[in-house]
């Protein structure tokens, strides 16, 4: 099983919040590191040509210079974007 394909199991098994957690931290990273790619279209199920976009794009995560945001940071961050998502759900 490639990286990918192990991270879309343990996200099948997540609770709903949860998984949109790791989403929404997911699309962090993404802007964090500048990553605008979006995943080849032209693949047709090819697992080779996808685990080379994939490792190309963890790649350019690893090879940024800029500094780490801590992880407690982060989840604060999202936890505060979703609280407000949610309010903003409620209110209409």
């Amino acid at each position: 099983m490639t990286l990918a394909e192990t991270i879309y199991q343990r996200s099948l098994m997540l609770p709903e919040a949860a998984a949109q957690e790791a989403l929404d931290f997911i699309e962090f990273l993404n802007q964090r590191y500048g990553v605008t790619q979006t995943m080849p279209l032209d693949t047709d199920g090819d697992a080779a040509t996808y685990d080379a976009w994939f490792m190309a794009q963890v790649q350019q995560a690893i090879d940024d210079p800029r500094p780490g945001i801590p992880a407690d940071v982060a989840r604060q961050h999202f936890a505060a974007r979703r609280d407000s998502l949610r309010q903003q759900t409620q209110d209409k």
